[in-house]
């Protein structure tokens, strides 16, 4: 099975890294010693805490797993090729709604890094893959759930 390049800025690699070792140390260890204690507790056949602990344990096996798949496959986007006459990943990008007349400005994030809370949107997002490549001044067309919106970039920066 082929594994797709997954982009990411500088800090998204750096914050994948420290939750991995987070969890490759203090959890796992967090989680044996839920292990031991509840096995104290006796019969496992009906020992809820036990197997509390063992999920916990599976699905912390289970995120490092997936952490490491995407360090593996990862691609750090050198912020020195960014640059501000087309919109790629790595770019801020003030856009106006047309519909709504609404200006928005929204960073393109590789799909690991999405925080809608600071506005970070995935490159492979709707709007994002709309954005891609664009320039100034153009108008962009999105298909979004809600229909087609038409987007102008006003302004590109790093």
């Amino acid at each position: 099975m082929e594994e797709k390049e997954i982009l990411l800025t500088q800090e998204g690699y750096d914050n994948l890294e420290k939750e991995l070792e987070y969890l490759k140390t203090e959890k796992r260890t967090e989680i044996s010693e839920r292990i031991k204690v509840a096995l104290g507790f006796g019969d496992l056949s009906e020992n809820s805490e036990y197997d509390e602990a063992k999920n916990a344990q599976a699905s912390n096996e289970t995120k490092i797993a997936e952490l490491e798949n995407k360090l593996r496959y990862a691609r750090v986007i050198d912020e020195s090729e960014i640059d501000t006459k087309t919109v790629q990943v790595g770019n801020t990008v003030k856009i106006l709604d047309m519909e709504f007349d609404e200006e928005l400005e929204y960073t393109i994030v590789g799909s690991t890094e999405v925080d809608l809370a600071q506005n970070k949107i995935s490159n492979e997002s709707p709007i994002g893959s709309a954005l891609l490549g664009a320039k100034k001044n153009q108008v962009v067309e999105a298909q979004v759930p809600a229909g087609v919106v038409q987007l102008k970039i006003l302004a590109i920066k790093k």
